[in-house]
């Protein structure tokens, strides 16, 4: 339901969001909570419209708090990026902080706190967002303002030059300046083939040093328009309002004409890769694994809420399959996991992660990693680990209610993925019905070493011993 991305200021990622759900979860009982819940027609009530220049909007009521967050997802990320220009969908999403025909640059930040709001925009591989929260009172101005970012975007070649070197620093930091990071780039590379899932967000530094004012325009102009975008409106709201704020301040503009978007398949994975990327700044090493997987949307897709059911009762908790045999239990692990994400507008990658502890070697945790998903392969799960990873999954779309982002973000990433409303609203259901033949099949389906790339973080004690044979001259 939820995915990752890069956001402008601070992030909240699907993980962490997650982790809160789940805190909520354990200090309630899901069945009571769902006895509280009044009559609900779905998981969020979503209700949508369209505008006649194609703009798609969403309605969620939510009236714990008199507030609204206004968000704005365009189908545009790293995937539509030209050739040759990666990152340019990230370095468009800073760039639309700047002016319009109308206001200065800076003003939209200023505006949204002179309302007492606060804001955030975020890339993906599939898409850019931009949102506001705000009193549910300046939910007109919050459309107003972001119609005119949407169609009226100014760019001076000394912003983009200012902006540009922003991007290359955070690059720096959060890909150069961080081992991990590298590394888990490297080996998305080497699992997609010929998909554009393998390019990085933010950009490859080489290229992003070359985006210009043109390449943000040209961008811009394919992408940001009505008929390419979702609006999500969630808060205490009234969704006839919504519809005619939405009527008056996005109405007038213009739709835009994206490029026709080839499909891009991968060819068949016939051979198992393995990346080491070896670092003096290691302390701690690593041990991951990604194996191509089918999205909602790519060949394989019934696998998809099984895969979920999986990734929980896999390694999704401290009750998980993994962390009870790794870190309890045999205690050769800090910590180990599983992950996975279905809505992409292509396919995806099942994620599983430990971490040895002081004195265990990294072969023999991989070996030990190894040998659970063997026992998974040939005696398959339990009925009962089953039933409680979909319990858990469910507890979480519960709580997930509870915060207006939650809702929000899972039913604009559907409809951007191709998906719709009812898909969302069905999630809880239809991770109910999935059954423990399911799960072994999807496991079968999934988890082949010709289909993974193993990614090793290890520390290069030979460059520590070479820095301090130089520090001894």
């Amino acid at each position: 339901m939820f995915g990752g991305k890069i956001a402008r200021r601070m992030p909240w990622p699907a993980p962490v969001l997650a982790a809160l759900l789940l805190i909520c979860v354990a200090a309630a009982s899901g069945g009571l909570a769902a006895a509280q819940e009044p009559q609900r027609r779905g998981l969020f009530d979503a209700e949508t419209f369209t505008l006649k220049n194609g703009l798609r909007g969403v309605v969620i009521v939510n009236r714990r708090a008199p507030v609204a967050l206004h968000m704005l997802w365009y189908r545009a990320g790293a995937i539509d990026e030209p050739a040759g220009n990666s990152g340019i969908a990230h370095f468009l999403e800073h760039l639309l902080f700047k002016g319009t025909k109308t206001l200065k640059s800076g003003e939209f930040s200023r505006i949204v706190a002179a309302n007492g709001g606060r804001e955030n925009a975020f890339t993906s591989w599939d898409y850019t967002g931009y949102y506001q929260f705000v009193a549910k009172d300046r939910l007109a101005r919050m459309m107003e303002i972001e119609a005119d970012r949407m169609a009226n975007l100014v760019l001076s070649e000394e912003e983009v030059r200012q902006e540009r070197q922003v991007i290359l620093e955070e690059r720096r930091s959060r890909i150069d300046g961080r081992p991990s990071s590298i590394l888990w780039e490297q080996a998305r590379r080497a699992l997609y083939l010929n998909h554009r899932y393998g390019r990085p967000i933010i950009g490859w530094m080489h290229e992003m040093e070359q985006l210009s004012r043109r390449d943000a325009l040209d961008f811009y102009k394919k992408y940001y328009g009505p008929n390419n975008a979702v609006l999500v409106v969630a808060g205490d709201v009234d969704p006839a309002e919504v519809r005619r704020l939405a009527e008056k301040y996005y109405g007038p503009v213009a739709r835009a004409k994206p490029p026709p978007r080839r499909k891009l398949l991968e060819p068949p994975q016939r051979a198992e890769r393995r990346v080491i990327y070896r670092d003096a700044r290691v302390r701690r090493p690593s041990f991951g694994r990604m194996y191509f997987a089918p999205g909602y949307n790519s060949s394989g897709a019934e696998h998809a809420y099984a895969l979920q059911v999986l990734a929980r009762l896999l390694g999704a908790s401290s009750t998980s399959l993994l962390y009870r045999s790794l870190v309890v239990r045999r205690k050769l692990a800090t910590a180990a996991g599983a992950d996975y994400g279905a809505n992409r507008r292509g396919p995806s990658d099942f994620y599983v992660y430990a971490s040895p502890r002081p004195g265990v070697g990294i072969d023999a945790l991989e070996k030990a990693v190894d040998a659970e998903l063997d026992k998974i392969l040939k005696h398959g799960v339990s009925a009962e680990d089953v039933e409680a990873a979909k319990q858990q999954l469910q507890d979480m779309a519960i709580f997930a209610r509870d915060s207006l982002r939650s809702g929000a973000h899972a039913v604009a990433t559907a409809l951007i993925a191709g998906r719709t409303v009812q898909d969302v609203e069905q999630w809880p259901a239809r991770i109910g019905a999935v059954t423990v033949d399911q799960v072994n099949a999807a496991a079968r389906y999934v988890l082949q070493r010709r289909k993974s790339v193993t990614a090793l973080l290890l520390p290069d004690r030979s460059d520590e011993t070479r820095k301090a044979e130089v520090q001894k001259q």
